[in-house]
């Protein structure tokens, strides 16, 4: 499993690098909330662009090779940022787009392959691969603020990263499971055997994805203006701006290594309603709070709720063998959409109501997702399709209690 956590916080990192350093982008380009929201909607549009091709190129290729190709992409995106920091803003937003673009494939690449993984060990284990992410996300925004601190270039911060990310992930890449790829888990996909409706076009699965769409738009949201809000609301510094940045990231990451118990005794649905409950609250409190502390208040909760959102709805994707990676793949981008495309809506709502009255948004459609919840309950009716998937297996000794997966590790 350490090369799977090495990649999800790979993945992290490449985000955060860039985002610890929007304020300085932000002065370096003198762009108002809703300029930077047509920025970044650069990257939603890489981000939704690449999606539709994806789950095809994971399937043929798998996701071991399909990461460590984009992870070399990723590397000359924030390599493309750097140079474009210190020489021309439009090469900047080239490298937005790409890295947009790469980090929509890498996630639909790292998520089929941990649903294997995870389904491999029998156990909840994708929030803590997705506290992986959440912890390289911490260690960018703290690196990140050191960097202000310490007055480090912005080129020089995010062009080392850039190469330690294409050459670290490749090589983490390389311990993955040989059969993640889709169509490589259990018996080959036919239509005898392929129970339901395709995935687009299963109501469940398209309910999932709104839901994961409603929590990674919290999450990117959260990323990408709670920074750029303190400093504008209560006239703070940048190393201040990113230091709350890194305490929502702390709380995220926090509430995904505890994510399994929480799942394991609230039931899926119970753990999301919680979960939509105290990020529509945290966000209420960051936004309409009188001071810094209100607002650090308010982060801490927002990151803890809205931490449990993707990672649970990805498994609840999972719970059928046999499509599993179709659903993940669509779940996935559905809710990528959100997360790329949240931040952009929300940069120019500012430009008409402010920044902090923006982020309520993500308030109310918290209150909204709160009836979609069911919809992750486990699929249990799949079970008894009579395919391969309800065969009873005899165990063996890679089913023991004391070895319960001879696997490769991924």
């Amino acid at each position: 499993m350490r090369s799977t956590h090495v990649v999800f916080a790979a993945l992290g990192l490449a985000g955060a690098t860039w985002a610890s350093r929007l304020p300085q982008i932000r002065a370096r380009m003198d762009l108002d909330p809703a300029s930077l929201g047509l920025v970044l909607l650069m990257m939603a549009v890489g981000g939704v662009v690449v999606l539709p091709p994806a789950g095809v190129v994971v399937t043929r290729v798998g996701p071991r090779r399909a990461v460590a190709a984009v992870a070399v992409l990723v590397g000359a995106a924030l390599g493309a940022v750097a140079l474009g920091y210190a020489l021309c803003a439009p090469l900047l937003v080239a490298g937005l787009l790409l890295l947009g673009t790469a980090t929509g494939f890498w996630d639909v690449a790292v998520t089929v392959h941990a649903a294997a993984v995870e389904r491999r060990l029998g156990r909840s284990v994708m929030p803590r691969f997705f506290a992986g992410f959440s912890l390289g996300t911490v260690t960018g925004a703290c690196l990140g603020a050191l960097m202000n601190a310490w007055r480090v270039p912005v080129s020089l911060h995010v062009g080392a990263i850039a190469l330690l990310i294409a050459v670290v992930t490749p090589a983490a890449a390389r311990d993955f499971l040989t059969e993640s790829a889709p169509g490589r888990t259990g018996a080959p996909q036919t239509k005898a055997n392929r129970p339901g409706p395709a995935p687009w076009r299963d109501p469940r699965t398209v309910v999932i994805g709104l839901l994961a769409s409603v929590f990674a738009m919290a999450e990117g949201a959260g990323s990408n203006w709670i920074s750029l809000t303190v400093l504008d609301r209560h006239h703070t510094t940048a190393t201040v701006g990113t230091l709350a940045y890194a305490a929502f990231l702390t709380a995220v990451t926090v509430s995904r290594w505890l994510g399994s118990a929480i799942v394991d005794r609230l039931g899926r649905p119970g753990a999301l309603r919680a979960a939509a409950a105290a990020t529509a609250g945290g966000v209420a409190l960051f936004a309409l709070g009188p001071n810094i502390w209100t607002a650090t208040a308010g982060v801490l909760l927002w990151g803890t709720g809205a931490a449990l959102g993707f990672p649970v709805t990805l498994s609840a994707g999972a719970d059928e063998p046999v499509r599993a990676a179709d659903r993940v793949g669509v779940i996935t981008s559905i809710g990528y959409c959100g997360f790329v495309g949240g931040p952009p809506l929300i940069g120019f709502l500012a430009g008409h109501t402010g920044l902090a009255h923006a982020l309520l948004v993500v308030a109310v459609l918290m209150a909204g997702a709160v009836p979609l919840v069911g919809a992750t309950r486990p699929d249990r009716p799949a079970s008894r399709t009579p395919d391969h998937t309800a065969t009873p297996v005899t165990p063996g000794p890679e089913h023991t209690k004391e070895n319960p997966c001879r696997a490769p590790r991924p």
